[in-house]
């Protein structure tokens, strides 16, 4: 029987786990570096405990600390939430040897969608398309450079481990590879990997769009819809909307079916995410990656499919059996709010002397902070998620001039003024935009 969870995270997006858990009946069991100590989402809980120094390190990523956590209060199930350890299959397995219900993908399913080269390799065996590049580990530059003339320039350049965006360059030349290759092999030591770097062919005026899918307990996978998440900052999100305006009828369909296929390849349980690049002029996508756990922007699904997906984690989880209809009515939109410069993004901690959230019919706000808060260098510096929805894009983008207006926060600096300068953007307005568009906006 399962009657607790206890989340291995902390922020927003542990404060959202605990409101499903708890509106579920169950108990909500809270783990905290000592960072965190006073921040809403260890109050809200129903049971809290510290794990240690504000380093994660010491704290969040300490596999024996998170289970000890979980024997001391008793929990029977551990959500990952995103980042930390989310994605990382010995912790998955290490809950699992414990006794306790991991609320995601088989570890396998986690290990084998988690290096890029594998799992475009697997993709393509499953009929999913891919771009042109390459299927072995590129370990020397030598090398990269012979694989970057075989696929032809312009390429992408990126560490195999990893996700998130973090190391990823644009080669246009073997100069500008020898750089992005450099900064690969970077991030690839940062996730403690050799430097195994991977090459595709890049697209310009690509869109980043990705599908939710949920591996149900009995075996099948369904899709519940994309989202458009093509406005990027250094190849990371920072806003994303559902549907994408970017994709016909056609492409959607095809794109759903890639993801069902792409999911039952690896007979995945749980929420998951496939990632694709859509070539905006051609109508066209390839597979990029795939996310085994609930992603950022999870709640623009949420609001134009009305489903709970944290519910629906901790069901199939339980090998509850039941059937999901997909089914999709308006648009939604997510405006990440992140302690950031609003024109270089450099993050911008500090303590928050006012929070105030916006409210109103089709506003919705997931947040990890509030006033007297501060928001410390240690962690991913995203405060909250504002979330907007409408009958049509063109409701909900109203909504977010609105509710970005009266968003108030004072303290540390933030990205609003950067979501009203986008939501009166020509280019986003109108829908058909890439993920070029910040980059174009701060040339301007």
């Amino acid at each position: 029987m399962l009657d607790s969870v206890l989340i291995a995270n902390r922020g927003e997006i542990a404060r959202r786990i605990i409101r499903t858990v708890r509106g579920m009946g169950l108990r909500a069991v809270a783990v905290h570096s000592e960072a965190d100590t006073d921040l809403p989402f260890v109050r809200e809980a129903d049971d809290a405990v510290l794990l240690g120094p504000a380093n994660p390190a010491q704290s969040y990523l300490d596999i024996d600390k998170v289970l000890q956590a979980a024997r001391t209060t008793g929990a029977r199930a551990v959500h990952p939430g995103y980042g930390f350890l989310a994605e990382n299959a010995a912790f998955a397995r290490a809950v699992i040897d414990a006794g306790l219900v991991w609320i995601g993908p088989d570890p396998e399913a986690v290990e084998r969608m988690g290096d890029k080269i594998n799992a475009r390799n697997l993709m393509e065996a499953a009929g999913v398309p891919v771009a042109a590049g390459t299927r072995e580990p590129v370990s020397d530059l030598a090398q990269a450079e012979r694989a970057a003339k075989e696929i032809g320039y312009p390429v992408m350049v990126k560490a195999s481990g990893g996700g998130g965006g973090i190391g990823m360059g644009v080669a246009r030349d073997d100069d500008s590879l020898a750089k992005a290759f450099e900064q690969a092999c970077r991030a690839a030591a940062r996730f403690g990997g050799e430097p195994a770097i991977l090459l595709e062919r890049y697209v310009e005026r690509a869109r980043h769009v990705e599908v939710q899918i949920l591996g149900l307990a009995d075996g099948r996978v369904v899709a519940l819809g994309e989202r458009d998440c093509s406005v990027q900052r250094r190849h990371q999100k920072v806003v994303e909307e559902s549907p994408s305006p970017g994709v016909t009828p056609e492409l959607r369909e095809r794109m759903l079916a890639a993801a069902v296929r792409a999911g039952e390849a690896v007979a995945y349980r749980g929420a998951g995410t496939v990632e694709c690049l859509v070539d905006a002029d051609a109508q066209d996508f390839v597979f990029l990656e795939m996310n085994t756990r609930l992603q950022v922007e999870h709640p623009v699904t949420e609001l134009v499919t009305g489903l709970d997906l944290v519910e629906h984690q901790i069901r199939i989880a339980a090998g509850e059996v039941y059937s999901v209809e997909p089914r999709s009515s308006g648009h939604a939109i997510e405006f990440r709010v992140y302690a950031e410069d609003p024109r270089r993004f450099l993050p911008g901690p500090g303590k928050i002397g006012v929070w105030e959230e916006p409210e109103g019919e089709g506003v919705r706000v997931d947040s990890g902070y509030t006033a007297g808060n501060t928001v410390t260098p240690f962690y991913d510096p995203l405060m909250a998620k504002l979330c907007v929805t409408g009958a049509t894009r063109e409701e909900a983008l109203e909504r977010g001039r609105e509710a970005v207006g009266a968003f108030r926060v004072e303290g540390p600096k933030h990205n609003l003024p950067f979501c009203a300068e986008l939501l009166d953007h020509p280019e986003f307005v109108s829908g058909d935009y890439d993920t070029g568009l910040v980059s174009r906006m701060r040339k301007s």
